[in-house]
């Protein structure tokens, strides 16, 4: 039981980061700093894409899920609304690629149109953007 709970929280966690990745540069409209996180994680969330290799989250919550006894992923809220975002069927190596590029190409926009929007300010209050 604490297994499958342990493994249930990695997942929230990993869609929480992939949430982030993708939609993180919006919070930096709001909180400047976040950018220090924010540009690490997309480095990262990006380049799995790009190269294909496994996060380390899902290794650990895959031998959770074994010592909790379950062969799969089945069963309430998380098994059937947040895995299949987090682990796509039919995810190949031309589909991870185009998220990479998407990713990336959301947060550039997104920084972009802050750092245009935000120019003004600065000029005004000669503080630091981030």
């Amino acid at each position: 039981m604490i297994a499958r709970l342990a493994a249930d929280t990695i997942v929230l966690i990993h869609f929480g980061f992939i949430l982030f990745v993708v939609l993180g540069g919006l919070l930096v409209f709001k909180y400047r700093r976040i950018a220090w996180l924010h540009i690490p994680a997309v480095v990262w969330g990006a380049g799995v894409e790009f190269t294909g290799i496994v996060c380390p989250l899902t290794p650990i919550e895959n031998t959770l899920r074994r010592l909790g006894g379950e062969g799969g992923y089945s069963g309430g809220f998380v098994g059937r609304y947040v895995m299949p975002i987090v682990y796509p069927g039919g995810l190949t190596r031309s589909i991870q690629i185009m998220l990479g590029c998407l990713v990336l190409a959301i947060n550039v926009a997104a920084y972009i149109t802050f750092f245009i929007s935000h120019k003004r300010v600065k000029r005004q209050d000669k503080t630091p953007l981030l």
